[in-house]
């Protein structure tokens, strides 16, 4: 178990600080596509609007908060070094932010991560540092990294720059489905989750997390922000603990947080990679095993899911259950 905390800190950020990174993003950011599939549509009774993320650069939502800490570092006339901790997505947006604004980025990365990602960490100019694979691991070597360096601190979640910047892909897919009635996210640290709550307004958000990383649903329904130090789901993207400052958010205004099984996420992994044509990871893949898994919560409406991320990780695919699940899925179409 990781740290716990006993209360709510106080955040106060608002739909205006989403607005402002939009802002600030609009020259650096993708502004993704909002993919839809008539088959998934009519199989499962409603209308799905899938933000295409995964195509965002470094291929994850990640590089939103990340170019909006940066563009914000610049501003302020910072001229040190970057650091921050990653299981891959946010270590690799960051890097690739600093070098677009010349700043040297350093990325504490727990071993057994994602080797794609790691490898787009290095792709893009960073430097990585491992650590063991556990949440208390990354936050100790970072922690002993800014010591020794001075390096600024760009946290992958529990940050409000970050909250903001990666609040803009929710913003996003409202501007083009400004009905929707659901919107359902992906949530690890909670920072896209936290974002979206903000950008959102008259629309149900719920949190999606694999149930063997269920620390968000437990934290929000007892009210309190329950650590989880180390997770073996196939979601490598969503293994990070519930952050303090998205957790009081989404303590707040999530409509509820949905879990998702192992197989049910490889299985609308699969039915993403046939059905839309669209190579997303696991972590992205669990909006779409919620629909299927509470199918009758959503029957009839209109429902936005944001599709975090692409960088697969195959071989961890290959391993016992997941290859049979996924060779099941891609070869059939129940």
């Amino acid at each position: 178990m990781g740290d716990v905390d006993q209360g709510l800190i106080g955040v106060v950020m608002n739909r205006t600080d989403v607005l402002s990174a939009r802002e600030r993003l609009r020259s650096s950011v993708h502004a993704t596509p909002v993919l839809r599939s008539d088959y998934l549509d009519r199989r499962l009774k409603l209308s799905l609007h899938f933000k295409a993320e995964h195509l965002q650069h470094t291929g994850s939502f990640k590089f939103r908060g990340a170019m909006n800490a940066v563009n914000l570092l610049e501003t302020s006339g910072f001229e040190g070094t970057i650091c921050t901790h990653s299981s891959g997505n946010h270590g690799a947006a960051l890097a690739r932010a600093g070098r677009l604004a010349g700043y040297a980025v350093t990325v504490v990365m727990p071993m057994g991560a994602n080797r794609l990602k790691a490898q787009s960490v290095v792709d893009e100019g960073g430097e990585i540092i491992w650590c063991a694979a556990s949440n208390a691991a990354r936050l100790e070597a970072v922690e002993a990294l800014q010591r020794a360096s001075n390096a600024h601190l760009v946290p992958p979640f529990d940050d409000d720059r970050i909250i903001a910047g990666q609040g803009t892909a929710a913003l996003e897919l409202l501007e083009v489905c400004a009905d929707l009635d659901v919107l359902l996210v992906p949530v690890g640290g909670g920072g896209l989750l936290a974002g979206s709550l903000l950008a959102a307004e008259g629309v149900s958000v719920y949190g999606v997390e694999p149930a063997l990383a269920d620390d968000t649903a437990r934290s929000v329904e007892s009210g309190i922000r329950c650590g989880i130090d180390q997770s073996m789901t196939i979601c490598d993207g969503l293994r990070a603990s519930v952050g303090m400052r998205p957790f009081e958010m989404i303590h707040r205004d999530v409509a509820g947080i949905l879990t998702v099984t192992e197989e049910a996420v490889t299985r609308a992994t699969a039915q993403l990679w046939r059905d839309l044509k669209s190579w997303v990871e696991p972590s992205a893949a669990t909006v779409l095993a919620a629909v299927n898994t509470y199918r009758d919560k959503f029957e009839g409406q209109k429902v936005g899911a944001i599709l975090s991320g692409g960088n697969v990780d195959f071989s961890a695919l290959q391993k016992a259950p997941y290859q049979r699940w996924l060779s099941d899925e891609l070869s059939s179409r129940a």
